[in-house]
């Protein structure tokens, strides 16, 4: 699967999708990764280090868009790259629809499946990814 890791552009958001070592362990597990230029820049993640772990390199979150089967991001979609998402992609990230009706809209004419990080559950219907 190719996996796609836009630079977030929402105001004030600078944390990255995927770090590095996150992008290694996808690779090794058979994955492609593909992230935009200077996406970690803002959390101390040089472009140098995706490159290092494997990761391949594009200009623009359009390129990201285009190319990716799975889109990784931090926060919800803003309504240019919703605009960018289409059907048989899946989007990864906090979505937060519940005041936000037009990243709604425009993620259903987008056809793409969006899955927030904020409704994944294990089988009990807990998180266990919080719980140690």
């Amino acid at each position: 699967m190719l996996i796609g890791v836009p630079k977030e552009i929402k105001n004030n958001e600078y944390r990255v999708g995927l770090t590095p070592a996150g992008a290694r362990e996808l690779l090794s597990l058979g994955h492609t990764v593909l992230v935009q230029r200077q996406a970690g820049a803002a959390t101390g993640f040089d472009d140098s280090e995706y490159v290092a772990a494997g990761a391949q390199m594009a200009s623009t979150a359009a390129q990201v868009y285009e190319q990716a089967e799975l889109v990784i991001k931090v926060k919800e979609p803003q309504p240019v790259e919703c605009r960018m998402l289409r059907p048989g992609q899946t989007l990864f990230t906090y979505l937060h629809l519940a005041p936000d009706p037009e990243q709604c809209r425009l993620l259903v004419e987008s056809g793409c499946m969006a899955i927030g990080y904020e409704t994944v559950t294990d089988a009990q219907g807990g998180c266990r990814c919080w719980r140690r």
